[in-house]
């Protein structure tokens, strides 16, 4: 199964940093989603469940994930779903297991403060310097520019993202 899903949910605990037998970084949390519905009697938000999901990211998402996400927070998780049947002493479960793509904080329940994370694109030669080590970089300038980072806060003060894209919204 390769389908794509997005969950919204809570992190079920500080999330847990390995590394895979190649060294490439894995991030493995779980996430709550709960499942509610509304009901017109009463007016309001009734809980009828929760889904759990362990969620697994690689690479740089991992580390960004493993310094980002805390247990409680509030998350919105896009990736791969995969269900996986358990056996257990006995019992006989089926896990739900998402492959993350992109994993951000659920501002509905709070705010966030995003740092652009700095990485050289091309390695350095060996023994080279990093272009973006601390020690090689002493300003900005070495960081390629960030188009959106001089946008006004007011949409209409500001160039739109799309200005000479041909789709227009439906009515």
């Amino acid at each position: 199964m390769n389908d794509t899903v997005t969950i919204l949910g809570r992190v079920g605990g500080d999330p847990n940093r390995s590394e895979t037998t190649t060294g490439v970084p894995v991030v493995n949390f779980r996430v709550a989603s709960p499942q509610r519905r509304f009901d017109q009697k009463t007016q309001t938000w009734i809980e009828t469940g929760t889904n759990w999901y362990n969620v697994s990211a690689f690479r740089q998402l991992a580390e960004h994930a493993k310094s980002s996400l805390h247990s409680g927070d509030g998350v919105i998780v896009t990736g791969r779903l995969k269900l996986r049947e358990w056996e257990s002493g006995g019992r006989k479960g089926l896990s739900a297991d998402i492959d993350a793509d992109a994993i951000g904080h659920d501002l509905r329940w709070g705010a966030s403060a995003y740092v652009k994370a700095r990485s050289s694109a091309v390695p350095a030669p060996s023994g080279a310097q990093p272009a973006h080590s601390p020690s090689a970089v002493t300003d900005d300038s070495a960081v390629p520019d960030d188009p959106f980072a001089q946008a006004s806060a007011d949409p209409a003060e500001s160039e739109s993202v799309f200005a000479g894209d041909e789709w227009k919204a439906e009515d």
